[in-house]
């Protein structure tokens, strides 16, 4: 599935309303918490849900941010791209 399957997906569940930034980073806040709290909870017999709830979350920022970008305006794979050069390039300057 590629980044506009995954944004057409995503407004079939969410619609066409966007979220401004002030929004955005309070639900990003709420997913990135559900990944802390897994964390937290150290031995695997505690974490609710186990693995499973983990790839949830880390698929849920994955198609999350895809639909953010678009909702600010931002084309999801422009900032893919502009991401993974600052990747490649962050490696270079902080070894």
């Amino acid at each position: 599935m590629d980044t506009r399957q995954i944004l057409s997906e995503s407004r079939k569940i969410w619609g066409d309303k966007k979220c401004v930034l002030s929004q955005i980073i309070v639900r990003m806040g709420k997913v990135f918490g559900d990944i802390c709290r897994y964390e937290r909870n150290e031995r695997p017999t505690d974490r609710a849900g186990g693995e499973a709830e983990l790839k949830k979350e880390l698929g849920n920022m994955i198609v999350s941010n895809i639909r953010w970008c678009d909702d600010l305006g931002f084309d999801p794979e422009e900032c893919i791209n502009i991401a993974l050069e600052a990747q490649k390039e962050f490696p270079k300057k902080n070894v």
